[in-house]
């Protein structure tokens, strides 16, 4: 089907060297009042083909074929027009110009009229259905749009990050451990008949290592970990943010035991205005609707983690909160004095020192000299 597209794309650029339209003014000055005609072709009651004798075939400005047309709109009225202008030019009854008819209803010559509006119309049933299927669930969306954009780690090749990576949030990691211990054995846990933990809000100001303390955790456990952005959910088409919601946690449940993690949850998370009227579909609500759902759907034997980052944890809905989604909040806050030296200890250990200096010391002096610094700001320096 595509090569014949190409073939009549092909066809239709080049250079036309058939019939030439024309006027009716400029037939009947141009070519019957000088005699030039050998004979007319009505086809299909709407097109006449004017066919030239020999003499008007040799007119320098005529065409080389020989063969013009015009449109007429009604039969009748072009006879009567054409011979009437041949009375008046003088021309014999005998010598007035044939008229033929034909009625041309070649396949191809319809299908070529009529391919680009079929292309159009194809074109446009299909990308609705793709956007409908979408907004659905049912497939991936325009152009994938339904498809959730998450990264996923392997946990044998691609999370080789462990919780001795990550120093100056030994709170924080010690809250995290009881996920690493679920993950790990979620079959202990349902013989004791205990509450298997399914969420918990990472908050804390930019660069403190959420996101890496996430990482650490699908490690520690040996899984795999799937990363998004909260902000990657909300396209501008209605029902892609859901779609993609139900895409990452459909993924997450096939190769489960897994970990979740949402980074800057705060941005389809927000607290819902209760007086807020909206005459159409928020895209960002229906977001956060669809991610409240998924987590409420969990079954005991789903062995799914979701963690969250945000640094603005008071602007999210209480609905998010509530036990029995994100049961548990982590505060990963910028390190104090021994949690910098830890931090310093794990970068300068990657970094060839000169001889003879003491680590311990250069950690002490350094952390010192850094108060207020985040885990990324230490990082930043050590990297110089």
């Amino acid at each position: 089907m595509w090569a014949g597209v190409a073939i009549l794309a092909v066809y239709s650029l080049m250079p036309n060297s058939g019939p030439n339209e024309i006027t009716w003014q400029d037939f009947r000055t141009s070519l019957l009042d000088k005699h030039l005609v050998e004979k007319l072709i009505v086809v299909n009651d709407n097109i006449v083909r004017v066919v030239l004798n020999d003499h008007g075939k040799n007119q320098p400005m005529n065409n080389p074929n020989g063969e013009y047309y015009f449109t007429i709109g009604s039969v009748q009225i072009f006879e009567e027009k054409l011979k009437q202008a041949q009375i008046d030019n003088h021309t014999p009854e005998e010598q007035r110009v044939p008229v033929l008819y034909t009625h041309n209803s070649s396949f191809f010559k319809v299908i070529y009229t009529l391919l680009p509006t079929i292309l159009l119309f194809g074109f446009l049933a299909w990308s609705t259905r793709k956007m409908f299927s979408g907004a659905g669930g049912l497939g991936g969306g325009l152009f994938g749009a339904g498809k959730a954009k998450f990264k996923k780690f392997n946990a044998e090749k691609d999370v080789k990050i462990k919780f001795d990576d990550v120093a100056g949030c030994d709170e924080a990691k010690e809250e995290i451990m009881e996920f690493v211990k679920f993950l790990k054995n979620p079959e202990k846990y349902e013989r004791l008949g205990a509450k298997i933990p399914r969420g918990a809000i990472l908050s804390g100001p930019p660069g403190t290592g959420k996101t890496l303390l996430a990482k650490a955790t699908a490690g520690e456990a040996g899984v795999p970990f799937y990363s998004v952005s909260g902000s990657e959910f909300v396209e501008m088409f209605v029902g892609v943010g859901a779609s993609r919601v139900r895409d990452l946690f459909k993924t997450a449940r096939e190769n489960a035991p897994s970990i979740i993690f949402v980074d800057e949850i705060d941005a389809i998370g927000k607290s819902r205005s209760k007086g807020k009227v909206n005459g159409g579909n928020d895209e960002r609500e229906n977001t956060l609707n669809q991610l409240l759902v998924e987590m409420d759907g969990f079954q005991t034997s789903d062995y799914v983690v979701v963690l969250a980052g945000t640094n603005r944890a008071d602007v999210l809905d209480a609905a998010l909160l509530r036990p029995g989604r994100f049961d548990r909040k982590v505060y990963v806050d910028n390190p104090e004095l021994e949690g910098r030296k830890a931090i310093f200890g794990v970068h300068l250990r990657k970094i060839k020192l000169a001889k003879g200096t003491d680590l311990d010391d250069l950690k002490g002096r350094l952390a010192t000299l850094t108060p207020g610094f985040s885990g990324a700001d230490i990082a930043n320096c050590s990297s110089y």
